[in-house]
């Protein structure tokens, strides 16, 4: 059965059964990183039959996404320690993945106004609300502990979504619509 009629009050169960608020500063860290997911889900159907791998790379950012949607979603320091971490080397990952992106686009001296195609203008939309979410686990961080590495995933994770929307809009023969002031 898909409803259970329990959050009916307004509350909800986090992993380990304790019951919070709908919109507990956790539950917002971990909705926000939920949406972002489904966003990047709709951003990688784009991507499917394009060239370059890049399906392949949403699709386990998704995943990642998924375990850091866990983590947040757990206040029992004993269960958490018990869950699958995210590593660094994921933050890496990105990292590298920034890196070979950018390494064949043209330099960059304008701010980039989103859009160019459906997969660039969505990579800002993920983009966006992955800095929103970002600022939720932030202010989550503030209350409890947050370990280091889910900050720097999401942060890693916007910039790399900002050069996939640059590569997207390039890939497709596109001019990026830059700001000039």
């Amino acid at each position: 059965m898909i409803y259970t009629k329990t959050g009916d009050g307004g509350t909800t169960s986090l992993v380990g059964g304790s019951r919070v608020s709908k919109d507990d500063v956790r539950v917002e860290a971990y909705g926000t990183v939920d949406e972002l997911n489904s966003h990047i889900g709709l951003l990688a159907e784009m991507f499917r039959s394009q060239q370059g791998g890049y399906f392949d790379e949403l699709k386990d950012i998704q995943h990642n996404l998924f375990t850091l949607q866990t983590l947040l979603a757990t206040e029992d320091a004993e269960l958490y320690a018990r869950l699958p971490q995210l590593p660094m080397e994921e933050v890496e990952l990105l990292e590298r993945q920034i890196d070979t992106i950018s390494d064949i686009l043209p330099k960059l001296h304008n701010f980039v106004i989103a859009g160019g195609n459906m997969a660039g203008a969505q990579c800002h939309v993920c983009r966006t609300v992955c800095r929103r979410a970002e600022r939720r686990v932030v202010t989550l961080a503030r209350e409890t502990h947050v370990d280091e590495v889910i900050l720097r995933y999401l942060n890693r994770l916007s910039d790399y979504l900002f050069v996939l929307g640059r590569r997207a809009v390039v890939m497709d023969g596109n001019k990026e619509d830059l700001y000039i002031s």
